[in-house]
C-alpha cells in the first residue's frame, strides 16, 4: 500500500485527483453479489459493480466435447458464453444471431473468461463432465469483461460445492478464486476501474485478470492514441492488485456466509 500510495503522489496532480463519479484514483467501484438467480443453474449470481450489472450462471453436463473423447484427453472442460442483451446499452443492441454471427468482441470476452477460470479449475477433479458458464450483460456501464470474470468465479465456486455435496464428486476443484478489474490513465492520473464515461476519456486502458494469491492470469492493455511510461505501468498493476483483493475479499464474504446459512 505505502508504494502504491507514494506512485500516486507522483503521479497524480492535486488539481486532477477527482473522477467523475467522485471516487478517489484506487477506488473500486460499489460491488454487490446476489446468488440463486437462476434457479436452474447448478451455481448463479448477478453481480453489480457500480451500474454494471450481470448473470453469470453454470451449468454442468455429464459428458465432454468429442475432440476430448477423440484425442484421449482425460478429466473435463471448462468453457464460456458472453452476450450483452439488447437493453443492456443506451441504444438497443441487436442480437448476435440476427448478424448470423458471434462478433469479434464477443468472441474475444469469452475466451478470456473461459482462459481465467481454466487457470484456476483442475479439471480432472471435476472428472468427465462440461461446465459452461454464460455469462449474460443486463446494465453495461464499463468494465463488463471484469464484472464477468469476477461473477463467474463465485458461480463456479458454489456450483462445485453444489457437485460435492451430492457426492458427484470428493472434493472442490476449485484451487483458486479469480477476478478482475480494470485500470487506466486519466487526464494524466492512473484510476482503478473505470466505468463507461471514464473508459472513452482514458489515454491507457488495461484489464488485469489475478487470483486470490496475486499471481496473474491475464494483462491486457494498450494505449489509446498515447503512450504511457514505466511510472504509470507500475501505478496499474499496483491499483489491480489492491482492487482485485477487495473482489476477492468480497467474493469470500460471500461464500463464507453461505456456509454459515447451510449450517
Amino acid at each position: 500500500m505505502g508504494n502504491l500510495r507514494n506512485l500516486l503522489a507522483i503521479l497524480n496532480p492535486p488539481n486532477q485527483s477527482s473522477r467523475i463519479d467522485g471516487r478517489a484514483p484506487d477506488q473500486v467501484r460499489r460491488i454487490s453479489f446476489e446468488l440463486g438467480i437462476a434457479p436452474n443453474a447448478t451455481g448463479s449470481v448477478l453481480v453489480a459493480m457500480g451500474n454494471t450489472r450481470l448473470i453469470c450462471g453454470v451449468m454442468i453436463e455429464e459428458s465432454v466435447p468429442r475432440w476430448m473423447k477423440e484425442q484421449g484427453v482425460t478429466g473435463g472442460w471448462l468453457t464460456a458464453e458472453y452476450s450483452m442483451l439488447p437493453y443492456s446499452t443506451n441504444t438497443r443492441k441487436p442480437r448476435d444471431i440476427t448478424k448470423g454471427r458471434l462478433d469479434g468482441r464477443s468472441t474475444e470476452i469469452q475466451r478470456l473468461i473461459g482462459r481465467s477460470l481454466r487457470a484456476v479449475v483442475d479439471l480432472e477433479k471435476l472428472g468427465p463432465r462440461t461446465m459452461w458458464i454464460d455469462c449474460d450483460v443486463l446494465q453495461a456501464d464499463g468494465g463488463t469483461r471484469t464484472a464477468a470474470i469476477t461473477g463467474a468465479s463465485l458461480a463456479v465456486a458454489v456450483a462445485c460445492r453444489k457437485l460435492t455435496d451430492e457426492k458427484k464428486i470428493e472434493s472442490s476443484p476449485v484451487r483458486k478464486l479469480v477476478a478482475a478489474v480494470s485500470a487506466g490513465v486519466l487526464g494524466g492520473v492512473p484510476v482503478l476501474d473505470l466505468n463507461y464515461e471514464e473508459d472513452k476519456a482514458v489515454t491507457v486502458d488495461f484489464n488485469l485478470v489475478a487470483t486470490e494469491d496475486g499471481e496473474f492470469v491475464e494483462m491486457q492493455g494498450s494505449g489509446e492514441e498515447a503512450t504511457f511510461s514505466n511510472d504509470e505501468l507500475g501505478a496499474m498493476l499496483a491499483l489491480g492488485r489492491k482492487g482485485i483483493g477487495e473482489l476477492i475479499t468480497a467474493q469470500r464474504a460471500v461464500l463464507a456466509s453461505l456456509m454459515v446459512e447451510r449450517g
